[in-house]
């Protein structure tokens, strides 16, 4: 009987897909599976079948039954009651937590109480329910309640390290690399998603005996069951399945907050003027579809409009500001194309000043918001430092005598309806939009163990991009032999700062032009390398031999 440990909610990217994803299709299997993390709504997943909340003071409640399955397996869910206090990596809001912390910002007596109130209702999950063996998400700290409790109960537990914990907490923090150091030594299985992920890993924890042992490569998956390409023909009746998936939705940002910030623009702003400015766009609950989406999803012609899609959290660290910057060039070579941004996070406000100012030739205010950026976005990575957003500024610089020409361009160009902000969508909406875009780009910033938007793209026959190292290095090339050698360059983007925005501009038209072209060979590949049931077979498997 298996228990995954996820510390936070199934709803989004990463390793909450992950989650989700391997536990449906482990439901799918057959098997009981027990996942204990702090998901709110489990009416969402067909897969859960239970759901029950733990208290500090050892009560039990059930706070959720399905009255019928949805898989030949099941899914009970247990979430500890944890307090006000959420430890995160990069910070973000979350329901029904008033205090959520970068975990390196934490106390020690914040940590301990933390770790002790999943430990207290993990100890009671595994000897109620028969549990024989565990697995964590992310270095620390499910890994080290983990650790715990299975020396307490003797049995095994294996951990699979995400870029994020690696990146943001023990990197930076010696008290969470001691922690991770200490789980590892003690974990039966490391699973890594491929070879970037294994080096991470070998590079940060160095004296661990016998680590390349335990370590078992674990890919990334996609249900291609749910992602699938559309002719374009096609694309106008899954618009209106995509519309149809946003009836009844909670909304956020309205036509009015939108209206008031960029009727507070100006090209003289900067500093605190600026911040004043951008603040009135917020306000409004970020992780929802906005209020005014249906309307311009209409303004959209799905079987003649060429469509660049971008999906990821709206921070720096993902690189969105770099294909807002690429715009003016890719529209003077394209200019019926449309830019959809689906996504949430601070950095939307500076991206719409942005194209506020290319629209409106504001030459300043865009060049204020490059030198800035980071500040204006808050810092979400915890990472200090520098403000510039780097990869932008240095575009601008190599434009050289061309940059006039740049930001003519864009006063041509650049409109409003060129670019579409979503707000946050879910895997039950993304389902439908991407299959009606030609391409999507994942510019990362920071090296990602496995950028799973990137396969959600191949099954759905939306042409990838993305900065080629990490993880993203393995996907791109797991796909190239299956396509000519020209169609794979087309996917790699420079990671150096120098050349990341140019490849955007230079590669963007090209892979626009080829997706449908080759919408085929990619959803093979996603198919018959990535599906889920492969990677939660192994999963399970692995942590039957343990």
């Amino acid at each position: 009987m298996i228990c995954i440990l996820h510390g936070y909610l199934l709803e989004g990217s990463g390793s909450n897909l992950w989650t989700r994803s391997v536990v449906e299709s482990l439901c799918r299997q057959g098997e009981t599976v027990h996942l204990m993390a702090q998901e709110n709504h489990p009416e969402r997943y067909p897969f859960i079948a239970e759901a029950r909340h733990y208290a500090p003071d050892g009560t039990v409640d059930r706070f959720y039954r399905r009255a019928e399955g949805g898989h030949p397996g099941c899914c009970i869910l247990h979430k500890p009651v944890l307090g006000d206090t959420l430890p995160v990596y990069v910070w973000d809001k979350y329901e029904e937590f008033p205090n959520v912390v970068p975990m390196v910002d934490l106390p020690d007596d914040a940590i301990e109480e933390y770790v002790e109130r999943n430990v207290r209702a993990l100890t009671r999950i595994v000897r109620e329910n028969g549990v024989t063996a565990i697995h964590a998400n992310h270095a620390v700290l499910m890994s080290v309640v983990a650790q715990r409790v299975c020396a307490a109960e003797g049995i095994p537990f294996s951990i699979m390290p995400h870029g994020s914990a690696l990146e943001y907490a023990v990197k930076r923090d010696e008290r969470f690399l001691r922690l991770a150091t200490e789980a590892f030594t003690a974990a039966g299985r490391i699973f890594v998603i491929g070879g970037e992920m294994r080096e991470r890993v070998h590079g940060i924890f160095t004296g661990i005996p016998g680590l390349d042992e335990k370590m078992v490569d674990l890919h990334l998956g996609v249900d291609t069951g749910q992602f699938e390409p559309v002719e374009r023909s096609g694309r106008r009746a899954r618009a209106a399945q995509l519309r149809e998936s946003l009836a009844g939705l909670p909304r956020g940002r309205t036509p009015a907050q939108t209206e008031a910030l960029l009727g507070a623009l100006r090209g003289d702003l900067a500093g605190p003027a600026l911040d004043e400015a951008l603040a009135a766009g917020r306000g409004y609950t970020s992780k929802v579809p906005d209020a005014e989406l249906e309307a311009r999803l209409d303004e959209v012609d799905w079987e003649r409009d060429p469509l660049l899609l971008y999906v990821g959290r709206l921070i720096s660290a993902k690189g969105v500001q770099e294909v807002v910057a690429a715009l003016p060039l890719i529209l003077e070579r394209i200019p019926e194309m449309r830019l959809v941004i689906v996504g949430h996070g601070p950095l939307r406000e500076p991206l719409e000043a942005m194209l506020w100012a290319l629209e409106h030739g504001e030459r300043a205010l865009f060049e204020e918001i490059v030198a800035t950026g980071r500040a204006l976005e808050g810092d979400p990575e915890g990472e200090g430092g520098g403000h510039e957003l780097t990869k932008v500024a240095r575009f601008l610089e190599g434009l050289g005598p061309d940059a006039d020409a740049y930001f003519e361009a864009g006063r041509r160009l650049v409109r409003r309806d060129r670019v579409i902000f979503t707000g946050y969508l879910t895997h039950r909406e993304l389902r439908y939009l991407f299959p009606c875009c030609d391409a999507a780009v994942f510019p990362s910033v920071v090296k990602e163990a496995g950028p799973l938007v990137f396969l959600e793209a191949l099954a759905s026959g939306a042409f990838p991009l993305g900065t080629y190292f990490g993880g993203m290095k393995a996907s791109i090339d797991s796909v190239a032999t299956a396509l000519p050698p020209e169609a794979a360059e087309a996917m790699k983007l420079d990671p150096s700062p120098e050349r990341t925005v140019a490849d955007i501009v230079r590669h963007v038209p090209r892979a626009l032009e080829m997706g449908e072209r080759h919408k085929a060979a990619l959803f093979r590949v996603a198919r018959d390398r990535y599906d889920w049931s492969s990677v939660s077979r192994t999963l399970s498997d692995e942590l039957g031999a343990l």
